[in-house]
C-alpha cells in the first residue's frame, strides 16, 4: 500500500470518536496543547518564544516522515503521540517507526487515553510498511512500561542508548 492510501484509510479509521476522545492527527490549533502535553512530560524544559514554537510546529505538520497524533476530549487533548517513519535500506528496504514524546494529562491518566493513540500510531506504522517500531522509556518510569508492554513493545527484545552529545 503506498502511503497516500495508507493515510487516507488510517485518516478514516482515526477519526472514531467515543466517550475516550477522538484520536487524530494534529492541525495548527493544537499547538497550545501540545505545548501544555510537554510540559507535563519536560516541565524543565527551556520555554520556546512563540514565534519559534509555531515554525517549530508548522515544520513538524508539514514534514512528510512525521505523524503527530492526538486524543482530544471536548477540545481539550489529552494524550499525544509522536510518530517517526523512517527510510531504510536494510530489511528488505521496509522503513522502520520511531514514537517520541507519549503523554498524557495527569488529569486524564489511567484512562486509556495513551494506550489509543499508541494503538493507533501502531496501526499507522504497520499501514506505511513499517517493519519494526521502537520507543525508548525512562527507565524509572514502570506504569509507562507496563503499557507498552501491553501493546506489544519488548523491553529485552533490543538495548536502547542514548547520546547527548550538544545537550
Amino acid at each position: 500500500m503506498d502511503e497516500q492510501t495508507a493515510l487516507a484509510s488510517f485518516s478514516a479509521d482515526s477519526h472514531s470518536a467515543g466517550d475516550s476522545g477522538l484520536v487524530r492527527h494534529a492541525i495548527g490549533a493544537d499547538l497550545d496543547g501540545i505545548l501544555a502535553l510537554y510540559r507535563e512530560l519536560r516541565p524543565h524544559d527551556p520555554v520556546l518564544a512563540p514565534e519559534a514554537a509555531a515554525q517549530l510546529f508548522a515544520d513538524l505538520l508539514g514534514h512528510p516522515s512525521m505523524h503527530l497524533l492526538v486524543c482530544e476530549i471536548d477540545g481539550l487533548l489529552v494524550a499525544t503521540c509522536c510518530l517517526a517513519v523512517l527510510p531504510n535500506l536494510a530489511s528488505g528496504g521496509r522503513s522502520y517507526g520511531l514514537i517520541e514524546h507519549v503523554v498524557t494529562l495527569a488529569s486524564h491518566r489511567g484512562q486509556g487515553h495513551a494506550r489509543r493513540v499508541m494503538a493507533h500510531a501502531l496501526t499507522l506504522a504497520c499501514s506505511l510498511g513499517c517493519y519494526k517500531v521502537m520507543l525508548l522509556s525512562g527507565a524509572q518510569r514502570s506504569e509507562a512500561h507496563r503499557l507498552y508492554a501491553s501493546l506489544g513493545f519488548d523491553g529485552d527484545a533490543e538495548r536502547g542508548f542514548v547520546a547527548k552529545p550538544c545537550a
